[in-house]
């Protein structure tokens, strides 16, 4: 099943309560309308956790930022104004806890680990930008839990460094393919490196962190072997805020998480298999060998008295054998299938 984690990021605006709202949107029932199958729904949502004192140059902190998605008039008053400190991470850390979520947490710092005095995430993310932040991966590797990389602005090269500076400590990593323009043009997404992925690093999760307008993306990206889905969400694309418009809205998770449990159930097995649910269908539009005139009692059978016609339950005109060269043991009407029963 492939585990997918909604990115509220920074979506909540600087609101424990919104965060909390878009936690029970993931929570909402999935349900499959034509065969009335209950799905599950998201496995986790993901925070982003900033310490302003290492983001950028103070000259770049206190730059105008009047758009209309900023928060504030400089960009470093916009950022603070949408960070959350650590007891708000906790409380939407235990709200989620309380729908069974898993809780993920992208940390830009490695004195954002601050966090873990308060509760321990199931999982550890590495934004794509930091994936040649030396210290905070070997920051984050010396805890041990589980951690996911994002390539979206990595080499190969770069990504190479990332993964052998983390395993040095923690071998419990996830790679997720992505690419970081937001939105991301289809032209770019290239989902050709996920089946790259998975052949160079055969000893790690190997997933997708979309970024692209609609779910085609993500939808594709499992069908291609991804164990692991992410995407921005929200509670609406039109609020305020630079990552709401790429982001999904309910109706949109909804869709989302609903086809990739649904793609997830279709994949199975390799090679040609009937199931069990194709039986009643077999037998009703295959065809069986039937009589194409009347066959009187005691009538020897040969191949011009034959041709094939539905139902499947009878022979199959490779079973001609068993027909042809024996007598009926009683009248077999035209054009209707001839059973074992009806032969001597």
């Amino acid at each position: 099943m492939t585990y997918i984690i909604g990115e509220i990021g920074q979506n909540h605006n600087g609101n424990v309560i919104i965060a909390k709202k878009i936690i029970d949107v993931v929570c909402l029932p999935i349900k499959d309308k034509l065969f009335g199958i209950d799905l599950p729904i998201m496995d986790a949502v993901k925070l982003t956790k900033r310490d302003l004192k290492y983001e950028l140059s103070d000259s770049k902190m206190a730059r105008p930022y009047n758009n209309k998605n900023s928060f504030a008039k400089t960009y470093g008053e916009h950022r603070e104004f949408l960070e959350l400190d650590d007891e708000e991470h906790y409380e939407i850390y235990k709200y989620a806890k309380t729908k069974d979520l898993d809780f993920v947490e992208t940390l830009c710092a490695p004195s954002c680990l601050s966090i873990l005095k308060l509760f321990i995430p199931d999982k550890l993310k590495v934004a794509s930008r930091d994936l040649t932040n030396i210290p905070l991966l070997e920051a984050l590797a010396e805890t041990k839990l589980p951690i996911i990389v994002s390539t979206g602005m990595a080499s190969e090269k770069e990504l190479d460094e990332a993964i052998d500076v983390i395993s040095k400590k923690n071998n419990d990593i996830s790679i997720l393919h992505c690419v970081s323009q937001y939105p991301t043009e289809p032209k770019n997404v290239n989902l050709n490196s996920i089946p790259f992925l998975i052949e160079k690093y055969p000893n790690y999760t190997i997933g997708y962190s979309d970024h692209t307008i609609g779910i085609v993306a993500p939808i594709a990206a499992a069908s291609m072997g991804s164990k692991i889905i992410e995407k921005h969400i929200t509670l609406d694309r039109n609020m305020k805020g630079t990552d709401q418009r790429g982001s999904l809205g309910p109706e949109g998770i909804y869709r989302m998480v609903r086809d990739l449990r649904l793609l997830s159930m279709s994949l199975g097995k390799k090679g040609i298999h009937i199931c069990d649910d194709v039986k009643e269908t077999q037998i009703k539009l295959e065809r069986s060998i039937a009589t194409n005139k009347t066959i009187s009692s005691g009538q020897k059978i040969t191949e011009n008295d034959i041709h094939l016609l539905s139902p499947g339950d009878g022979y199959k005109w490779n079973k001609k054998s068993n027909v042809i060269g024996k007598y009926a043991n009683c009248e077999i009407p035209k054009n209707e299938i001839i059973y074992p029963k009806m032969l001597s």
